[in-house]
């Protein structure tokens, strides 16, 4: 059975940092990556990774503030962020799937995803 679970949203104020966590269980070899999305706006592809750490892509709107790695020994996604905006204030979203289409996580079939943590950045 497969499942993908975040953690590590919360409240932060802007110029901070927060580091998001995500599980992939029954997964292996997959590319894994970030989505967000904002109330009213469509999703946005944030970072992928491919599945060995070799190669990782980044959005031009996060590229420079966001890092994205894995822990394949742990089945483990993070992604660190640092000096958060509070346009970056969005639910955030975890990804498996086959390969990286840019800085989105892309499938043949569908990707997994996680359940989504928040991410507050105030002024």
């Amino acid at each position: 059975q497969v499942q993908v679970v975040e953690s590590g949203g919360g409240l932060v104020q802007a110029g901070g940092s927060l580091r998001l966590s995500c599980t992939a269980s029954g997964l292996r070899w997959v590319a894994m990556g970030w989505f967000r999305q904002a109330p009213g706006k469509e999703r946005e592809g944030l970072s992928c990774i491919t599945w060995n750490g070799g190669s990782s892509f980044y959005a031009d709107s996060v590229k420079g503030r966001f890092t994205i790695s894995r822990d394949n020994a742990k089945n483990t996604l993070y992604l660190q962020m640092n000096n958060l905006k509070p346009e970056d204030t969005a639910m955030y979203y975890c990804a498996a799937g086959d390969y990286c289409s840019g800085s989105s996580c892309a499938s043949r079939g569908s990707n997994y995803w996680g359940q989504g943590a928040q991410v507050t950045v105030s002024s």
